[in-house]
């Protein structure tokens, strides 16, 4: 898909915000590791494209809000048997991301009203919610959309699932987005993302 548009997205912080850039910094180093760091980076893009003014939480929340999935342990999607829409795992993930990204934020010294309004949305980022929410669910659905129609696909060709399940995953993920401007930045998303899945083939035993 490319790094369509990057060099036309804001800059992560204002200069001269020294503490916002130290800890939005630590966060970008934080994540880096991550093998879907690119997905990370991208849904705060994305947040900034959506509400350039977003404050420091929210920015923290759309960087860090898959973090649970970088630790061993956590819950994994299986996605012949699970609905894109699995109350279950999607409740136990976001539960657990929470956790992970606020004992991050306390080790880094975050406050603990950052902590609570972080930890807010990174529970929110799946459903939405409160118009703040909305703005990380949406932001992370493009990113989504933008960088791992690859991913959904390879649950194809690893023969996890048929390709109308993985194309109902990221049909999910459009759907769900709750702002207009939103689904507008992910419609071409959305559709070549279908045409990767189409191409997809299992591999031979």
């Amino acid at each position: 898909m490319g790094d369509r548009g990057r060099a036309d997205l804001p800059a992560a912080v204002e200069a001269g915000d020294d503490a916002l850039s130290s800890l939005l910094e630590r966060a970008h180093v934080w994540v880096e590791p991550y093998w879907n760091a690119r997905h990370l980076e991208r849904t705060l893009d994305w947040l900034l494209v959506l509400e350039p003014d977003a404050p420091e939480p929210m920015q923290l929340a759309a960087l860090t809000h898959d973090m649970e999935r970088y630790f061993p342990g956590g819950p994994v999607i299986e996605p012949a048997s699970m609905s894109p829409d699995d109350e279950a795992y999607l409740r136990a993930h976001s539960e657990r991301s929470a956790r992970v990204v606020a004992d991050w934020l306390r080790i880094e010294g975050g406050s603990p009203g950052l902590i609570a309004e972080v930890q807010r949305l990174v529970l929110a980022h799946e459903t939405g919610g409160d118009s703040d929410e909305n703005l990380i669910q949406a932001a992370d659905s493009v990113s989504f959309l933008e960088v791992n129609p690859g991913l959904v696909a390879g649950w194809v060709t690893a023969g996890r699932c048929d390709q109308d399940r993985a194309k109902a995953q990221l049909t999910y993920m459009y759907d769900r987005i709750q702002l207009d401007a939103a689904r507008r930045a992910a419609r071409t998303f959305y559709e070549e993302g279908l045409a990767v899945v189409d191409s997809a083939e299992v591999s031979p035993e």
